[in-house]
């Protein structure tokens, strides 16, 4: 299975109650090549309109705090948890989330990344440690497996409260400092024209 045909799949889950509300599923976009994975938690308004994740505000800001470290949508793929939106934005039920953690982990053994970044906390103790704290563990690495995993803050959490913006450069210059030590080859990766 490639992931093309995974996808086609997933568009068709109907394994929880997100579906019924749904417009899209939201499944994820970037080169199957990439060895660098972001995870989010789930899609708001604006991902679930266009099929697409972080394409609101948020994911504006994702793309420039990506753009700052010579990574982007071009080199990088970027999912969610689940791949349904919660109704209003609401965090993801612990049992979405476990319906939706077959799609993330096919995605992952497809993609085969080398660092897995989580964009804020649900995606963090969904996938690094249940009491996973982003204000007191944002921007640690961590050995799970064959991947190498941080969290960093979600954008829309740097939207509300910009005094964490700092904190998280740091935290983009780590990342990019892990990628160029474990996966070089990903800036080789060229942005379409």
């Amino acid at each position: 299975m490639d992931l093309n045909v995974l996808r086609e799949h997933c568009l068709h889950c109907s394994s929880c109650g997100l579906y019924e509300t749904r417009h899209n599923v939201v499944f994820g976009v970037g080169p199957e090549t990439t060895p660098i994975l972001f995870v989010g938690e789930g899609p708001g308004e604006q991902e679930d309109l266009r099929g697409e994740p972080f394409v609101g505000p948020a994911g504006k800001l994702l793309d420039d705090m990506l753009c700052i470290i010579d990574l982007g949508r071009h080199n990088c793929y970027i999912t969610n948890i689940v791949k349904c939106r919660p109704p209003h934005n609401r965090d993801p039920f612990e049992t979405e989330q476990d319906m939706c953690m077959p799609w993330l982990r096919s995605q992952v053994r497809l993609l085969q990344p080398k660092l897995i970044v989580c964009l804020g906390r649900i995606a963090a103790q969904k996938l690094i440690d249940p009491e996973y704290r982003i204000s007191r563990d944002h921007g640690k690495w961590y050995n799970r497996g064959k991947f190498r995993m941080t969290a960093l803050y979600h954008p829309s959490a740097l939207l509300r409260d910009p005094t964490k913006r700092p904190s998280t450069f740091e935290d983009l210059k780590s990342l990019q400092k892990m990628a160029r030590e474990v996966c070089p080859e990903v800036f080789e990766i060229n942005k379409p024209e």
